[in-house]
């Protein structure tokens, strides 16, 4: 049986053997419209006849490299993808030729490949953020590629999953992630390269979803925090379908399975990441898990210490209007502290939250940080302001204290986004009691005073769980939240 190229071209992904079956088939990673990582090697596979010999070919070879299938029909290629041009969006082509069937690859588009996960803040629809009707009636970008993962669960890991590669357009960008459109649009404006985004996560997941039933087994405080508390409950006996609920996807391992485990083939430029509402209420297990997490996933990968830029949970009140109340506060210490593995970074998000709202929807700034980001640390532009000020010293003196923040968090100097005074300072002196402080700007330091506190010992900023600030650097980075103290958490 033979079969038009013109044909084959107008039906990618055709799959035709002498009897009518199709037996060569590629992973579902592997699609037409894709865009594939630039300047790496790309892994090609898929199952074929066992013992079948499988000639691969791009339209950028001089000659196809050949493979046999093995004895279970599963078959990988690899072949070197060329360094992107800047301005050069050329769709190519890839073609798998089995001795009777052949499936080709279309309008593939080389540029940079990001991978974005997490909880419900990532989830969130372009369509439901701040200004989505211009956002999406200027969407129509089709170098930009997008592509969601079906939602899935497995208690085993799996290849496969649901969910077609597509251009960026109006139609198409409206159910995608906001975050992650926000971020690889930037980068497209900037970089003027093809753009790939993968979405694969969803709303209410917790970190130990996404990491892998051996790895959580492997480490005791991550082993009795989460998975053996699964193990001992009757629901892990239960048969696992693909069916959405609020307690499966805080599960452990069941979202790394279907959806990370089918991608790790995959050759990519980075992550980003946000999640944290679920694991709110844990600090050191959190920080071991996010950090395991980035290991992992580097390490199943297999493209060494892939960059890895997440985003601070935002403000929110929890029903509960008082700043005493801090369980948000020291868990985005927790976050914090994941920064500490080479080549990550944490955007903060304390002044375009809603207080009263666990998914804001201003979610442009959060996807143009990570941006700022990623120019800065992982494209060498070295001008790109990508932090907010970071405390660096504190000194007391009576009734209050100065603040110094690294030089190279300031941008060009301190303000405020709104010109009021800066917000959310407190001091405290031995009793441990905060009380709300003055403060004003001075340079690059802010100056802070109460006269009730006569013997300052420690001093917290934005450090409850819904302060929205307005201290910033000049280039609108909000200064991260921070304490002096080491005084143990409040139980409330």
């Amino acid at each position: 049986m033979k079969i038009s190229k013109y044909l084959l071209m107008l039906l990618p992904g055709l799959l035709l053997s002498e009897q009518g079956q199709a037996t060569l088939k590629v992973a579902d990673a592997l699609q037409s419209k894709m865009v594939l990582q630039q300047n790496k090697s790309f892994k090609v596979w898929g199952t074929a006849d066992p013992g079948e010999r499988l000639s691969i070919k791009s339209d950028w070879m001089d000659s196809p490299i050949t493979v046999i299938a093995g004895q279970n029909g599963a078959f990988m290629g690899i072949i070197e993808v060329p360094a992107a041009k800047k301005g050069d969006f050329s769709a190519h082509r890839i073609s798998i030729q089995a001795k009777d069937e052949q499936l080709i690859l279309n309008d593939l588009l080389i540029g940079d490949l990001w991978l974005c996960s997490g909880q419900s803040n990532m989830q969130f629809a372009v369509k439901e953020m701040t200004g989505a009707e211009a956002v999406i009636q200027d969407a129509d970008q089709p170098n930009i590629r997008l592509l969601s993962v079906g939602l899935n669960f497995s208690a085993d890991p799996i290849d496969g999953f649901s969910g077609k590669w597509q251009q960026c357009s109006s139609s198409s960008v409206a159910g995608f992630s906001a975050v992650g459109y926000c971020f690889g649009r930037k980068l497209y404006e900037e970089l003027h390269i093809p753009i790939g985004l993968i979405f694969s996560g969803i709303g209410a997941s917790s970190v130990q979803a996404y990491l892998p039933r051996e790895v959580l087994s492997g480490d005791a405080l991550l082993d009795q925090t989460y998975l053996q508390p699964y193990l001992s409950d009757p629901k892990s006996k239960e048969k696992v379908d693909g069916g959405f609920s609020f307690e499966k996807v805080v599960r452990p391992f069941l979202l790394y399975n279907a959806m990370i485990n089918p991608l790790t083939n995959l050759s990519i430029k980075g992550f980003c990441w946000y999640q944290g509402e679920a694991n709110h209420l844990e600090r050191e297990s959190y920080t071991l898990a996010t950090q395991t997490l980035v290991k992992t996933w580097r390490e199943r990968f297999k493209q060494g210490e892939l960059p890895f830029y997440y985003v601070q949970i935002a403000p929110y009140f929890h029903e509960k209007e008082d700043p005493k109340f801090g369980t948000d506060a020291f868990f985005r210490e927790a976050q914090e502290r994941v920064g500490q593995l080479n080549n990550t970074f944490m955007v903060s998000t304390m002044d375009v939250g809603d207080k009263k709202d666990l998914h804001p929807k201003n979610k442009k700034p959060v996807g143009e940080r990570l941006a700022a980001v990623a120019l800065n640390r992982t494209y060498g532009q070295l001008s790109v302001v990508y932090q907010g000020p970071h405390v660096q010293d504190v000194v007391f003196s009576k009734y209050g204290a100065s603040v110094s923040f690294l030089p190279e968090s300031l941008g060009s100097g301190l303000n405020t986004r709104d010109m009021e005074i800066p917000r959310f300072f407190y001091i405290a002196g031995a009793d441990h009691i905060f009380y709300p402080a003055e403060a004003m700007i001075s340079g690059n330091q802010v100056i802070i005073r109460n006269k009730k506190v006569k013997k300052p010992q420690a001093i917290r900023y934005a450090f409850f769980n819904y302060p929205v600030t307005n201290l910033q650097n000049k280039e609108g980075f909000p200064v991260l939240p921070f304490r002096t103290d080491d005084w143990p958490e409040e139980k409330w």
